[in-house]
């Protein structure tokens, strides 16, 4: 097991738990951020505590995030990378349809708690020239109708450029990873012929693995489902 840390928002299932696998195969340390403590303590022990610490807290809630953040380097030692990834879509799609309370929920979890983790990330990351990885969306690379979904991923999409210049300025990288739809409980139905978490992982970890003189801006991927026929 390597010494390199990463903070994982949404840890406790989806892509958030395929990259904390992921990550800990690749030798990285991982900190895992949700609000479903008995899932974060089960993925925590299936990794093993020398590997992974549960830290279950609100990722809306900034001082929860510095908190966890502060945890995570108590116990490790440092921060190399974190992981924005916590997000949610919404039941009704459009605007005229749509539902303004979904709304309030989705702009807290899609946008302002990914402005909460580079906020309680950056000055650990500044100490190692780190990395910070958000979770776009191939929503946010196009114009959906009516879709606010895909406008607080266009937001993801902007921030991530904007601070990935930066973070250039003291050395430091920012990575949008863009999929298209993805089979995880985000949805009500399996999507057998979708990108699967581990997939969204692998771009994790691929980003994260190059040379410091290489910043991967995006990585965008999408389904090929014709490749499974």
């Amino acid at each position: 097991m390597g010494d390199r840390t990463l903070f994982i928002t949404g840890a406790s299932s989806g892509i958030g738990a395929a990259t904390a696998r992921a990550a800990v195969a690749a030798g990285w340390r991982v900190g895992l951020m949700a609000r479903s403590r008995d899932k974060l303590d089960a993925l925590a022990a299936e990794l093993g505590g020398d590997a992974a610490m549960a830290l279950p807290g609100d990722a809306t809630d900034l001082g929860a995030q510095q908190n966890a953040v502060a945890r995570l380097v108590d116990r490790f030692g440092r921060l190399d990378a974190a992981f924005a990834n916590a997000g949610r879509g919404s039941s009704a799609a459009g605007t005229e349809a749509g539902r303004p309370e979904e709304w309030e929920a989705m702009v807290a979890l899609n946008i302002t708690a990914l402005l909460w983790t580079a906020k309680a990330a950056m000055p650990e990351l500044r100490k190692r020239k780190g990395h910070m990885l958000l979770t776009g969306s191939a929503a946010g690379r196009r114009a959906i109708a009516g879709s606010v979904y895909g406008a607080t991923k266009w937001f993801v999409h902007g921030y991530g450029a904007n601070l990935a210049e930066e973070m250039a300025e003291w050395g430091g990288r920012c990575t949008v990873i863009a999929p298209g739809m993805v089979d995880t409980p985000f949805f009500d139905e399996p999507k057998p012929d979708k990108l699967q978490p581990e997939d969204v992982a692998n771009a994790v970890v691929y980003a994260l693995d190059q040379p410091a003189r290489a910043a991967v801006r995006e990585v965008f991927l999408m389904p090929n489902p014709a490749a499974l026929g």
